[in-house]
């Protein structure tokens, strides 16, 4: 079936081409003018060559799916990402990036602009008192990320790349892979050929379901999450407070933006949920707070409108046996989903980017490349989730702040160079 590419200033319908659907990616990108290339006569589909390990399909345009598609595109791959809702969007509130995660950022040249958006945090925990805690032996470089807010750093990450290379309302089906190529299939009935196929659709990844069947995501029992974007008003914390309270529940706000503030409440083992989901969030909170510590907190929640909350049952991707085929790869949340509650699911997926596009550099041999991915991130992510569930099951604030500070160290020490 004929290809139907976005229409923008800057590219051209392929409805003259009644074969582009069975033409390999740069061929269609070329005969479409994209990126304000000049339209070409439609391209023969007979004997056109694919170019080897050079055209990427992405799917999913999220953080670590952008990000991919703009370091991939730095060592001249041809990309395009299919994202399946109608245009690029962000869905959560704020996101920490650390050191390792801003390397990637300076390589593609955006680094200074991401730092300008977002607000340095120096995170202090607390217990539900108010008494600050932190590990001795640590440094404030093992407590300090940049919390940025979503929609402006995947705005600035979509112009990086290019909105022509990126195709919203796309919905991928499935995909055929063959020693030549990757055939991906859309439910509108196109199909796009690529040298590369990388799932970057998240924790529901449909790339993953074909190429682990049987990987679904899972819930984390009785774990759930609630966060809100609200306007900055008296607050006076310009560092993270994080409050480990009772009944397994850890919470907290911050400067996500100097006119912005993010709140987050999550607890393990919530049991019933009953009321507005204000009322969940507050009901928890209250498990933060005692002889007036936090009614920062409180009073942010209670004011926070119902619609502007979000509320999460906490999914897991379950360890999987393989994260690579000889032409498609996992990265990011498709590939290792895991808690929100280590802060770090963003960063790690930006690792996963700056790994993946240095053994594409370095290996010629497509296979080869993904395999030696894969071997590296599954390694790392095998000690990522021991030190997950150590934080996890942390009895009080102080051993939190202990094996919080333990992972942060180590994940800042032990990252790939990018």
């Amino acid at each position: 079936m004929t290809l139907h590419l976005k229409q923008a200033a800057a590219a051209r319908s392929v409805e003259a081409c009644p074969s582009a659907s069975e033409l390999p990616l740069r061929a269609f990108i070329r005969a479409a003018g994209f990126g304000g290339a000049p339209a070409r006569p439609c391209p023969s589909t007979e004997g056109v060559e694919t170019l080897s390990t050079k055209s990427t399909v992405i799917v999913g345009g999220g953080l670590v799916g952008l990000t991919a598609a703009a370091s991939l595109k730095l060592i001249g791959h041809e990309v395009i990402v299919l994202e399946q809702a109608p245009q690029i969007r962000a869905v959560g509130a704020g996101i920490g990036l650390w050191a390792n995660a801003l390397r990637e950022f300076d390589h593609l040249g955006i680094g200074p602009a991401i730092r300008d958006m977002g607000i340095e945090q120096n995170t202090w925990f607390f217990n539900p008192a108010g008494d600050p805690v932190r590990a001795p032996g640590y440094t404030d470089s093992d407590h300090q990320f940049l919390l940025v807010p979503r929609p402006e750093l995947n705005n600035l990450l979509a112009d990086t790349i290019g909105r022509d290379r990126i195709r919203p309302d796309a919905h991928v089906t499935g995909y055929t892979e063959t020693g030549s190529n990757v055939a991906v299939h859309l439910a509108n009935g196109e199909t796009l050929h690529t040298d590369l196929l990388i799932g970057a659709d998240g924790v529901h990844s449909h790339v993953r379901r074909q190429l682990v069947p049987g990987s679904d995501a899972v819930t984390h029992s009785g774990h759930y999450a609630w966060r809100a974007i609200v306007p900055t008003g008296s607050q006076k914390a310009e560092a993270t407070v994080l409050t480990v309270g009772h009944r397994r529940t850890r919470g907290g706000y911050a400067r996500i933006a100097r006119d912005r503030t993010m709140w987050m409440v999550n607890q393990f083992d919530a049991g019933p949920l009953t009321g507005s989901k204000r009322e969940r969030a507050l009901q928890r909170a209250r498990n933060l707070a005692e002889a007036g510590w936090n009614d920062e907190l409180l009073s942010l929640i209670a004011e926070t409108p119902e619609e502007s909350i979000l509320e999460n049952q906490v999914t897991l991707v379950p360890e999987l046996p393989h994260w690579t085929s000889t032409r498609v790869a996992l990265i990011g949340d498709a590939a290792h989903g895991l808690s929100p509650h280590i802060a770090s699911g963003g960063t790690l997926g930006i690792e996963d980017v700056g790994v993946l596009r240095n053994t594409l550099s370095t290996e010629t041999d497509l296979e080869k490349a993904l395999s030696t991915y894969e071997h590296d991130r599954s390694a790392r992510f095998d000690a990522v989730r021991e030190h997950s569930a150590a934080v996890e099951h942390a009895s009080d604030a102080a051993e939190f702040a202990q094996r919080y500070a333990a992972f942060s160290h180590w994940m800042l020490t032990t990252a790939p160079a990018t």
